[in-house]
């Protein structure tokens, strides 16, 4: 077996086939097993994955839907983007799981990707590849940015596609991650940074666009204190149950005005909050973390309930049922 020829450093882990050419790389070597091949003209250097086990489903399949882009952001031509639920995957906008990349042929058989969505501005044709959805689009409703080098429409106008590709809670919870405000628990530092994009930014994206009743729904009930999808999920579920609106991200004092512990939603005049315990809470230090806030909460009379991905894939009504208990215990009459 020969030795195997480097690739220029140059031409990078992404390139296109006629670059490649340019910097005198063969048809065989670019056929070579430490290549491989997505879209037609463009080539990837295979990397060594990690386990999937130890990697959550959300960043595996983000992981995948990049390697394809970037492979086919080789061969764009320069007036093209990505758009849609591809520009939401590279801004790293949450998205509900059965958007995946790949997906199985006629329901079985060998897998097959899920195309690629590639936007140009009117008047320019839709791209015409294979693996691709190409869509044109007026300018003034899709601003283009880029991130890391890779061309796709800004966060707003992306926000405002996924109203004909997502239900309304999926919008929230999406809308949830831009206007998120990061802040320290007890206020002790201020916020490191504002929001991805303000309630206003998202409001002038909507426009007259597909699906803008829905969007504008969902932004009337978006709010800056989720930390997660699951999270906004679990609010949806106890305000559309018919559980007043909680409080989100909401701090504990002690009597004498010492930080005790931040809840993810709340109802303080009734001292009961509720906690989405994500795989961030399996490990260790989480846990006795988690312990010592339970005690610390009921030493001070609050009642606390954790929630899981398994609760929300659960029947809605028993979460409602567990959190109307718990403010029952605390003596709230009508719940």
């Amino acid at each position: 077996m020969g030795i195997r020829r480097e690739l220029p450093p140059e031409l990078g882990g992404v390139f296109a086939v006629g670059r490649a050419r340019d910097a005198g790389v063969g048809r065989g070597r670019l056929r070579g097993s430490d290549l491989t091949s997505t879209f037609h003209g463009a080539r990837s250097v295979r990397v060594e994955r990690p386990d999937p086990d130890d990697v959550p489903d959300v960043a595996k399949e983000r992981a995948r839907v990049l390697a394809q882009v970037r492979e086919l952001a080789a061969v764009l031509a320069d007036h093209a983007f990505f758009a849609g639920i591809t520009a939401a995957m590279v801004h790293g906008i949450p998205l509900p799981p059965f958007h995946h990349s790949v997906r199985r042929a006629g329901g079985g058989g060998p897998p097959e990707l899920t195309p690629l969505v590639v936007g140009v501005h009117k008047p320019r044709s839709p791209v015409r590849r294979a693996r691709v959805r190409g869509i044109h689009l007026d300018p003034a409703l899709a601003p283009v940015v880029e991130v890391d080098g890779i061309r796709v429409t800004d966060l707003a106008s992306t926000w405002a596609m996924l109203g004909v590709e997502l239900g309304e809670r999926d919008l929230v919870a999406a809308a949830d991650h831009l206007l998120r405000i990061p802040r320290h628990p007890g206020g002790f530092r201020p916020p490191e940074r504002g929001p991805h994009v303000t309630r206003e930014q998202l409001a002038d994206a909507i426009g007259r666009r597909r699906g803008a009743e829905r969007l504008r729904r969902a932004l009337a009930r978006a709010r800056t204190g989720s930390s997660s999808p699951r999270e906004s999920r679990l609010r949806l579920i106890l305000v559309d149950g018919g559980l007043p609106e909680p409080v989100l991200d909401y701090d504990v004092s002690a009597p004498y005005g010492a930080f005790v512990a931040c809840l993810d939603l709340a109802y303080p005049e009734w001292k009961v909050g509720y906690e989405y315990d994500g795989s961030g809470h399996r490990t260790q230090a989480q846990f006795e973390r988690d312990v010592a806030k339970r005690e610390w909460l009921a030493d001070l009379g609050g009642d606390v309930l954790h929630f899981t991905a398994r609760d929300l894939r659960g029947p809605e009504r028993e979460v409602v049922r567990r959190a109307r208990a718990a403010l029952i215990r605390q003596g709230v009459a009508k719940v």
